[in-house]
């Protein structure tokens, strides 16, 4: 796995420790912006040293092809994270499938950068890791999200009830799918 993955506009980086003092500045920008998609937050979250913490379990998880959590930056703005792109709790054997999550930076919205990260973490998990299926699970209630997925080729496999607690609630999602045709 690179460190770092080149898009037309952006760096997906892989997440490591150096780079908690940028992700704990990208979570306190998007604090009230995020509450509406993620689970609740206590302080100590937005601070570098947990962060670093995060990191370094993220870096494990790479490390043990668990999970490949990757932060995006503007190629012309390389110090500051916009975003996060990842694919999560990977099951290898028969299953050979993982959950993608993905955030843009409040400031970012709506310019394709998302789709563009998206798409070239779909890429990586199937070129490069040889994943045969990428679920992403969405509130009906964020548009913009679904249609990223759908734009990225994302299928519709159906709503899962109560799916997630988020900002405290139990929220239902919508299941989007993607298999790896190659294989």
């Amino acid at each position: 796995m690179k460190q770092f993955y080149p898009t037309k506009r952006l760096l997906l980086v892989l997440a490591e420790p150096s780079l908690a003092a940028a992700v704990a500045d990208y979570y306190r920008r998007n604090k009230a912006f995020f509450e509406a998609i993620d689970p609740k937050r206590d302080d100590t979250f937005f601070t570098e040293e947990y962060q670093r913490r995060v990191l370094q379990m993220d870096q494990e998880n790479a490390d043990r092809a668990a999970g490949f959590r990757f932060y995006l930056c503007l190629k012309e703005k390389p110090e500051e994270i916009i975003g996060m792109v990842a694919l999560n709790n990977i099951v290898w054997g028969s299953f050979e499938s993982c959950f993608m999550g993905y955030k843009l930076d409040k400031d970012h919205l709506r310019q394709g950068l998302m789709s563009e990260a998206v798409n070239e973490c779909v890429r990586i998990g199937f070129e490069e890791l040889g994943l045969h299926r990428i679920e992403a699970n969405i509130m009906p209630r964020n548009k913009a999200s679904l249609g990223v997925a759908a734009k990225c080729g994302f299928v519709n496999e159906g709503v899962s009830p109560k799916y997630l607690r988020i900002n405290g609630v139990w929220e239902d999602h919508v299941h989007m799918v993607i298999l790896n045709e190659a294989q």
